[in-house]
């Protein structure tokens, strides 16, 4: 691996807690541009999954599920001061290691806020205390505690993650083609500003993924491109999305929050089972899955403009996702199963087919040019010529995974932070390498084009980006 760039040096250890695909793809990519040694690096997870491949590099692998009563003496030894824990688990309290990891001194990113097993679907904790909302306001809460602590990145792999990064350039791509001659801020405000100048209504995180395998999903299987336990747990929360100032009324299940930023609402009802219009440039226009995730509430918060306390400005901004086909029948029988698992799971990885590509991006609508979408297309036969262990799926992750644990070394102490304020440039730098092909494009779609031909329906058609047009009823 020493034929890739380092791209820092790094002299402590690293822990990953958590092992499976995404802990998998990425160990490959510290090894290539960290420079960190093998025997520096310790796995810690709760099943054997991915052993062989940590032995494949000479990494010290404990299997060992984290709990509350446990995570403090088995993670004590293994980090200290100057050391990183990387958080790619499931059922594990993101709070809790971030806590630890600033007590320690030791850096920190996770790819999304984790609460301990069972924490997203328990019915004796109200539907508005099981939203990512409620985790990040409890996550940034903990600034006040450790207010200059080492860097801890909070939800930074594709998306979250990546695509805040898309959308700093996305604004810069639609400022220029509008021949603003704007400057590029360097300020929260100023990036709010922006997109308020741009009058950016709504940011779809819009992606489409063709991976598919001669494997076919079995009944009674759940089939997944990514972690089957992230995706089941994050459909089952509550469906979130930040909300727009220009929205003229809340759905009717519709709920804000009286604490915290109130950048974003819920809806009475999961994500799995909510359904928006949006559009990719290779798949056109799609329906995805509104699956609740950081970035609808942190791009939202981070672009509102506030005058007098008041929010003046703010986008609405929700994940709109059309996972692989099997993943879509998975899906459909978990939920018709009242959202209890299927007894087998199955990542989907080897056994895919060439030619699938993974398209995420962010589509920008309601400015003077319609909609603009941003992002990688990166295909199944790329993702494995440039890296092992990964497909195209979560390549996109476990590279946004390496370049926010290379930013955080070389800023260690910033403190507790979200990827809208990291360095884009820095983070797509490192990231572009591993993207496949990157493309901006301009499209005249709205969620009302084709509507209507054969039912009459409740829209809206002054303006096309209001959120009951998007939203599928």
């Amino acid at each position: 691996m020493s034929a890739h760039k380092v791209h820092v040096e790094f002299p402590g250890r690293i822990v990953f807690v958590g092992f499976g695909s995404i802990g998998q793809g990425v160990l490959p990519l510290v090894l290539r541009h960290v420079g960190v040694s093998a025997d520096r690096i310790t796995i810690v997870t709760a099943e054997d999954l991915g052993n062989s491949e940590a032995a494949q590099f000479g990494v010290k692998f404990i299997r060992q599920p984290l709990t509350r009563d446990n995570y403090r003496s088995v993670l004590e030894p293994l980090v200290g001061k100057g050391d990183f824990l990387l958080n790619v688990s499931v059922d594990v309290s993101s709070i809790a290691l971030v806590e630890f990891c600033q007590q320690r001194g030791a850096l920190y990113l996770d790819t999304c806020i984790e609460p301990w097993a069972g924490g997203y679907t328990d019915a004796k904790v109200t539907p508005d205390r099981r939203t990512n909302y409620a985790l990040r306001e409890t996550a940034l809460g903990l600034r006040k505690t450790y207010p200059n602590g080492p860097t801890a990145v909070l939800t930074h792999g594709a998306n979250p993650g990546l695509v805040s990064h898309f959308v700093k350039q996305a604004l810069l791509d639609i400022a220029h083609d509008l021949q603003l001659g704007v400057t590029e801020p360097t300020t929260r405000d100023g990036w709010a500003q922006l997109a308020r100048k741009l009058d950016v209504r709504t940011i779809h995180v819009a992606e489409r993924d063709t991976q598919v395998s001669p494997v076919r999903k079995r009944v009674n299987e759940f089939v997944n491109t990514w972690s089957v336990d992230g995706f089941v747990s994050e459909g089952s929360q509550p469906c979130e999305l930040g909300w727009g100032t220009h929205e003229k009324a809340l759905p009717p299940d519709g709920h804000g929050y009286d604490y915290g930023s109130q950048a974003s609402i819920y809806l009475s009802q999961p994500g799995a089972a909510t359904r928006v219009r949006t559009w990719t440039p290779k798949a056109g226009h799609i329906h995805g899955f509104a699956i609740t995730h950081g970035e609808a509430i942190s791009i939202a918060d981070y672009l509102c403009v506030r005058e007098n306390g008041k929010a003046v400005y703010r986008p609405t901004v929700h994940y709109a996702y059309h996972p692989s086909d099997d993943a879509v029948l998975s899906m459909h029988e978990f939920v018709g199963k009242n959202y209890v698992l299927q007894d087998h799971k199955r990542i989907m990885m080897d056994e895919i087919s060439s030619g699938g590509i993974d398209e995420l991006g962010v589509l920008l609508a309601g400015h003077a040019k319609n909609a603009y979408w941003y992002g990688s297309q990166l295909s199944i036969d790329e993702a494995r010529a440039l890296v092992p262990f990964n497909n195209a799926t979560s390549l996109q992750v476990t590279v946004a995974c390496l370049s926010g644990m290379i930013w955080a070394m070389e800023n260690p102490q910033r403190g507790i932070v979200e990827p809208d304020e990291l360095d884009y440039r820095r983070n797509l730098e490192i990231c572009m390498p591993y993207l496949g092909p990157v493309v901006g494009v301009y499209t005249d779609w709205n969620p009302l084009v084709g509507r209507e031909t054969l039912f009459k329906e409740d829209v809206d058609h002054s303006d096309p980006w209001q959120f009951k047009n998007v939203r599928v009823r």
